[in-house]
């Protein structure tokens, strides 16, 4: 989440000699075997047409659609190699239960819980006393006032990822399911914890007794070595992790519809943008959407949007193509995270947010998350 003078964003994020931001270091889940990256002529990122070139030189392969549908194809194990099991979280505290249901999750995660959780800290905040960084500024002088999110009740396939960081506090950001053969995954920040007692809830609805489309419990994490919030590092920003069934036996993706993963398809892209600012930031405690247009972040290999109202606890949320306004799903090509977690910082930090661009190295870690 992006950071702010008393609006930290998303969930914290690390400074770089660009504006600092929100959203916040990922200190979860770590990976244990090498990662195999995906070599570009197996890469799924596209500008668009058959053969055709993104500015990153990444080719998108004839006929791709969406890589769900593909990915257990004979064709992705060659174009891969093996891949070896990701490691779950190893930061979970003492305190986490040795095993952990939605039960579990919806019996710990009351009403009052949820009100009192926030972003993770930004560890890279300046000391007290030391000068703030520069904020990145949302447009020329004199020009027409940026675009603002609206808040609205949300969709089924968006929500609330809350947790128990080392620091004992309660953790905030935004996550949501994506499409996969066991129908039991979300897609979020890299730089999200996902701690203790993590916990998604779709459609969260502030000060609800009970959540419209419950409480589940969240199993593994996957995360890219070497991912982060500056450099190089920052194009690595998402995570995956699994959700166990609910009470009855249903899968998440049954319950609440998912969105396709897809790369992305170049930087200037139409997208619908959702996400869940911390109650601390945004008192009406509600999913905010912005419908707009991308362009690259300048001197990275991440995608800009200009839309007020992204403060923390937005880190991790969706950047959708094709959004479906009755299924409440769409293609998801980016995510709010990369570069300081995903913005500048800031007294306007919320008004400009960024996403990695989704290559293979996203796909390949999808991968991973589905043979483990």
């Amino acid at each position: 989440m992006r950071q702010r003078p008393e609006r930290q964003k998303r969930t914290t994020r690390r400074t770089r000699p660009e504006p600092s931001r929100r959203r916040t270091r990922a200190t979860a889940a770590v990976c244990g075997a090498a990662l195999c990256l995906v070599t570009a002529s197996a890469s799924h990122a596209a500008e668009g047409a058959s053969g055709a070139k993104d500015p990153t030189g990444i080719t998108n392969p004839a006929g791709f659609t969406a890589y769900a549908d593909r990915v257990t194809s004979p064709q992705l194990t060659a174009a891969t190699g093996p891949l070896a099991p990701a490691a779950p979280t190893t930061a979970a505290a003492p305190t986490t239960p040795a095993t952990w249901t939605s039960r579990d999750a919806t019996a710990y995660w009351t009403e009052e819980r949820m009100a009192a959780a926030h972003p993770p800290p930004d560890d890279t905040a300046p000391a007290e006393g030391a000068a703030a960084p520069t904020s990145e500024s949302a447009g020329p002088a004199g020009a027409a006032a940026p675009v603002s999110g609206t808040h609205f009740d949300g969709v089924p396939s968006v929500g609330v990822l809350f947790s128990v960081g080392k620091d004992a506090r309660t953790h905030h950001c935004t996550a949501f399911v994506v499409r996969s053969p066991r129908r039991d995954l979300i897609l979020t920040a890299g730089h999200c914890e996902t701690g203790t007692r993590a916990a998604f809830v779709p459609r969260y609805r502030s000060g609800a007794t009970t959540q419209p489309y419950g409480v589940w419990a969240i199993g593994k994490t996957y995360v890219l070595p070497g991912h982060g919030t500056t450099g190089a590092a920052a194009d690595l920003d998402f995570a995956f992790a699994t959700v166990a069934p609910d009470a009855r036996g249903r899968s998440l993706e049954e319950v609440t519809g998912a969105n396709v993963l897809a790369p992305t398809p170049g930087y200037t892209t139409k997208v619908t943008v959702i996400g869940y600012p911390s109650v601390r930031h945004d008192p009406q405690d509600r999913a905010v959407r912005c419908d707009t247009v991308t362009t690259r972040l300048a001197g990275t290999r991440q995608l800009r949007m200009e839309c007020g109202g992204f403060y923390g606890g937005t880190s991790g949320g969706p950047w959708l193509t094709h959004f479906d306004e009755q299924s409440g799903t769409g293609t998801v090509v980016g995510l709010i995270g990369g570069l300081n977690g995903g913005g500048p910082s800031g007294p306007e930090s919320d008004r400009v947010s960024y996403s990695p661009y989704f290559g293979p190295e996203v796909f390949d870690l999808y991968a991973r998350a589905l043979r483990d």
